[in-house]
């Protein structure tokens, strides 16, 4: 056996359950603490040797996120409202989408948001356009 296999099948059992996928919500805690504590370990080091573990870690985090708690469907005006709630904007907070009058029809389901005005949310809040899409 090489030497690098020799380390790997010393150490296996303690690196294995970091490279598995999450079977059970006991093991998705477990990655998902692991992946915390790695990731203090790393901090925003991009060239940190166990940045790539840290990335895989994530993936399997995300593919049992998407297995087993799928986002729900929203819609471009709830994620409009959810954002106004979250930054406290009211209706005229938000005049490069529209009059007062415009966005309570759209937050009333009225009129859906245009792709100025997605554009626009999108570069306020930093966020995705495909976020705002009905």
């Amino acid at each position: 056996m090489t030497s690098i296999v020799q380390q790997a099948a010393a150490h296996w059992r303690f690196v294995a359950p970091l490279l598995n996928a999450p079977e059970s919500e006991d093991d998705y805690d477990e990655l998902v603490a692991a992946l915390d504590e790695l990731l203090e370990m790393i901090g925003d080091d991009e060239e940190h040797p166990l940045a790539s573990l840290a990335s895989h870690m994530g993936d399997l985090i995300e593919e049992y996120d998407d297995a087993h708690r799928p986002m729900p469907e929203v819609r471009g005006s709830d994620m409009l409202r959810h954002l106004m709630k979250w930054h406290g904007f009211d209706q005229s907070s938000l005049p490069e989408v529209g009059t007062q009058s415009m966005i309570s029809e759209i937050l009333a389901g009225k009129r859906r948001l245009n792709v100025r005005q997605i554009k626009a949310l999108s570069q306020r809040f930093g966020l995705p356009a495909d976020l705002f899409l009905d």
